[in-house]
């Protein structure tokens, strides 16, 4: 008596959504709008983005000030035409 040899993958004869990755891959891209991320999950991202910006926001104050364009020393002549 011989032995039925299994299928590799089921994954592309399966027609409902399964705990399969491909199969839930495949799910997402043929209903892009059930597929959205959790209210969880957006509102912890929303949160981490509110403290993300509070503290760039206090280090952009606590710097300090860099002259970007130092006034131009006295001794040399200011004609415009240096190119």
């Amino acid at each position: 008596m011989t032995r039925h040899k299994k299928t590799r993958s089921l994954a592309d004869k399966v027609k409902i959504r399964t705990g399969r990755r491909k199969d839930y891959k495949k799910w997402r891209h043929e209903n892009p709008d059930e597929a959205g991320p959790s209210r969880r999950f957006v509102s912890k991202k929303q949160q981490q983005r509110k403290q993300q910006a509070q503290k760039r926001l206090e280090r952009q104050q606590n710097a300090p000030t860099i002259e970007i364009h130092p006034s131009a020393p006295k001794d040399a002549p200011d004609s415009g035409d240096e190119h």
